[in-house]
């Protein structure tokens, strides 16, 4: 039975108890410290949208209305369910490490995700009143095996260490989008938590993109076979921008809760109608740039990867169950020969048989600095 929550420490306590819950070993963490960490102001004034020009708000009661309270509070929470939730997708990956290196890695993601999460949860729960611990609650109760997370990505299971490399390059490029688009924020509590948390998500992003370059140079692994992996998790990575005309996007950047990921880096603009879209077209190049570089690494008898197409496999948006090819053509032909097209181009039972063959060797990621 969860603590009810009076105060930040009680909260601390039914944290503790989902770790248990959860199966995750504490041991894993070492000296990690879990606190709330706050970057210096970078500026005092909102930085876009009607509020431009004003002081930032430092308290609850300085939010200029119960809209942009609710609108906050809904982003911190969606914020702080992805990262409890990628902990619970990760947990079991600690017992097939292939390496000290990856297993070290490994660990002290899911150290900083939890602290991301206890970042959020310290905002909901000194800030939001009573709405804010329910909510702060909520997030220890909800499960990602269960399908009970608020996105679709943290939901999916990592079933192994090609999943988790993949995971890490793609999915939380999204959360290092996510987390920059807040850095701006009026409300200045949520906009200083960032700083400390876009450091911490780059070491994140550096394990998957070292990780998959790794998986390229040592050669066991197929790049057709890892190019279902890419086309399994990239798709739902889009997804989590939202929907391409999106009212909730459209009066968080007027209120001044959430920018474009490039703001205040040029004067062109803001097309309040297709922010998530803007968004996604530059996560979008910056994947390109990614999967571009892996090739770079990859055998010369291999085919090179490919980003999927924006199109393809989206359970959201203008694109939601549209028919579109991983190369970006529209799919012409029967249900049946759809599905069987979608099937033969995602991991299933064949795919991970192969996958565990290779992973028996324990040489299929060159070891790290090769």
């Amino acid at each position: 039975m969860a603590k009810a929550i009076s105060t930040f420490e009680d909260w601390v306590e039914n944290f503790h108890a989902w770790q248990k819950d959860i199966g995750f070993d504490t041991t894993l963490l070492g000296d990690f410290y879990f606190e709330a960490k706050f970057a210096e102001e970078d500026s005092p004034t909102i930085e876009f949208g009607d509020y431009k020009g004003r002081p930032k708000w430092n308290t609850y009661m300085q939010i200029p209305s119960q809209q942009v309270r609710d609108a906050l509070l809904n982003l911190i929470v969606y914020q702080g369910d992805t990262e409890f939730a990628s902990v619970e997708q990760q947990r079991h990956l600690v017992t097939t490490a292939p390496s000290d290196y990856d297993l070290k890695s490994a660990a002290r993601i899911m150290a900083e995700e939890q602290r991301h999460g206890w970042q959020m949860c310290w905002l909901l729960v000194n800030h939001f009143g009573d709405t804010g611990k329910i909510e702060a609650q909520k997030l220890l109760e909800r499960r990602a095996w269960d399908n009970e997370r608020l996105l679709g990505s943290f939901n999916e299971p990592v079933r192994h260490w090609l999943d988790f490399f993949i995971y890490t390059e793609f999915v939380d490029r999204d959360g290092k989008f996510q987390l920059k688009m807040l850095s701006k924020c009026a409300f200045s509590p949520l906009a200083r938590s960032m700083g400390p948390m876009l450091k911490e998500e780059a070491f994140h992003l550096g394990t998957g993109h070292t990780g998959l370059r790794r998986v390229m140079q040592a050669g066991k692994i197929p790049t057709p076979l890892l190019q279902r992996y890419i086309n399994h998790w990239v798709p739902t990575a889009f997804d989590l921008f939202g929907k391409d005309q999106s009212g909730t996007a459209h009066w968080a950047y007027v209120w001044g809760v959430k920018g474009r990921f490039d703001e205040g880096e040029h004067d062109e603009p803001v097309d309040l109608a297709s922010l998530n879209d803007y968004n996604r077209n530059l996560y979008y190049k910056e994947c390109q740039g990614l999967v571009e570089q892996l090739n770079a690494a990859k055998r010369p008898d291999q085919p090179p990867l490919v980003l999927p197409d924006i199109r393809f496999r989206r359970a959201i948006g203008m694109y939601k169950d549209q028919r579109w090819t991983v190369d970006g053509k529209e799919f012409q032909g029967s249900d049946s020969e759809w599905k069987a097209y979608v099937a033969a181009n995602l991991p299933d039972a064949s795919t991970e048989a192969q996958l565990a063959e290779i992973f028996k060797a324990n040489d299929w990621v060159a070891p790290k600095g090769k």
